[in-house]
């Protein structure tokens, strides 16, 4: 989705609105791993990379601790990759430790119909089976196609099918900012 070309109806989160529901994120995702030994947080490609960034930044700052972290790029695992992707953006998948001996956190910007978060688990199996894998979403817009739901999620918003879910970040788009198209 080419974030220039939205027309955006609604902004959803501005910029402090969103800081607010990342920091909150952070101390719910403390709180529910209990312990932090063994966790792996891992971006799926591409913006959940960057939110998988803040996130572990914030935890490690206030938990005086370094995270296992990584990035898996999902696109040659996706259901749909025969329909309409005849060129997908890939990028590279990195795990620098082994699944086996973690609990994994996958991050990604916006849930929708659970096949991103599919393929994501699909892809991290392929590097080995961990101890488990949980799943964090900034915004989850609902409308399932899967039975997978966010463990921690940020915001929760009514959409339809129609409806189009832009996170914005600085370090891609200049500003910070969800917003509805």
């Amino acid at each position: 989705m080419k974030r220039e070309s939205i027309n955006v109806k609604k902004v959803l989160l501005n910029e402090s609105e969103m800081a607010k529901i990342i920091d909150r994120m952070v101390y719910e995702m403390i709180e529910q791993l209990s312990t932090l030994k063994n966790v792996a947080i891992v971006g799926i490609r591409t913006r959940g990379v960057i939110l998988a960034e803040r996130l572990i930044k914030k935890i490690e700052e206030k938990e005086n601790v370094k995270l296992a972290t990584g990035t898996i790029d999902i696109a040659l695992y996706r259901d749909d990759f025969c329909k309409g992707l005849s060129s997908p953006k890939t990028g590279p998948s990195v795990l620098n430790f082994d699944p086996e001996e973690y609990h994994i956190i996958l991050v990604d910007d916006v849930m929708y119909t659970g096949r991103t978060v599919r393929a994501a688990i699909e892809a991290v199996m392929d590097y080995g089976r961990p101890k488990s894998i949980k799943f964090v979403s900034l915004i989850d817009r609902g409308l399932r196609e899967l039975p997978i739901h966010p463990d921690i999620v940020g915001k929760v918003i009514e959409t339809s099918p129609e409806d189009k879910v832009a996170v914005f970040f600085k370090e891609t788009d200049g500003e910070d900012k969800v917003v509805l198209g």
